[in-house]
C-alpha cells in the first residue's frame, strides 16, 4: 500500500481519469478537468500537495523512477517528487 498499491484514500477523487502515469512507488492521474490526483510513496511523487495549486489545466504527465513532471496547457512544466530524480522544477 505505501508504494502506490492502495488508492483507497483518493478513490472518491478518481472520477473522469484521462491519463495515468506511475513512478516506481506512486501514481498520478490526470482528470478530465485537468487537475491531478496522486497517491503512493510521498518521496516518489505520491504527495503533490506542495504543487497542487499549480496543477491545473494539465495536458500530460511523464515520470522517472521517483518523480513526476506535468505539462500544462500553456506549455509550462511543474515537477514534484524526489529532487534527485527530477522532482524539482
Amino acid at each position: 500500500p505505501q508504494w502506490g498499491g492502495d488508492s483507497s484514500e483518493v478513490q472518491d477523487e478518481l472520477i473522469g481519469v484521462q491519463h495515468l502515469q506511475g513512478t516506481h512507488r506512486a501514481f498520478a492521474a490526470v482528470l478530465s478537468d485537468g487537475s491531478v490526483v496522486t497517491w503512493g510513496d510521498r518521496q516518489s511523487g505520491g504527495d503533490s500537495s506542495q504543487v497542487k495549486d499549480q496543477l491545473a489545466r494539465v495536458q500530460q504527465i511523464q515520470a522517472t523512477n521517483h518523480a513526476f513532471a506535468a505539462i500544462l496547457q500553456d506549455g509550462s512544466v511543474i515537477a514534484w517528487g524526489d529532487r534527485e530524480a527530477g522532482g524539482d522544477s
